[in-house]
């Protein structure tokens, strides 16, 4: 299982929310989460759904900013590790910090992969492939409703 590469680096105020985030685990009941999400995001996030590629509404976002957990709002993407991937889902080739995506591995639908999910309250966000650009090698390959998006 790949390791998850280093970030660059961050603002004082994305480093301490990024902290603050990393330090608490959001741990609520099914109920709760049903509460707090759309259908489609709690499919996604609680139920490790997926969307169809190209139809998520973060796909051609190319702003500056972060992408937050859907679940928690934990700060999980900057947009300058953003790319054009060609797969249909929002690519990034590393999180905004070590501890903001934890990896395991998925053997689900008769393949072998690497899921992504948000360290801080265990959600799921898509997978993790070798395919990615320079500096990492990496493409987190992420559902857009796993996904909100602050602008800068």
């Amino acid at each position: 299982m790949p390791e998850i590469p280093a970030a660059g680096p961050l603002s004082a105020a994305a480093v301490a929310k990024d902290s603050q985030a990393a330090s608490r685990k959001v741990e609520l009941s099914e109920a709760e989460w049903r509460s707090r999400l759309t259908p489609e995001q709690f499919h996604i996030l609680r139920e490790k759904g997926t969307e169809r590629a190209f139809t998520g509404a973060l796909v051609n976002n190319h702003a500056d900013g972060m992408y937050h957990c859907a679940a928690c709002d934990a700060p999980l993407f900057k947009s300058d590790t953003k790319f054009e991937s060609g797969s249909g889902w929002p690519s990034f080739f590393e999180p905004a910090s070590p501890n903001a995506v934890e990896l395991h591995e998925d053997n689900s639908h008769g393949m072998r992969r690497i899921e992504a999910v948000c360290a801080t309250c265990g959600s799921h966000l898509g997978h993790v492939f070798p395919d990615g650009p320079k500096p990492t090698g990496e493409r987190y390959c992420i559902n857009s409703a796993s996904l909100n998006f602050e602008k800068q």
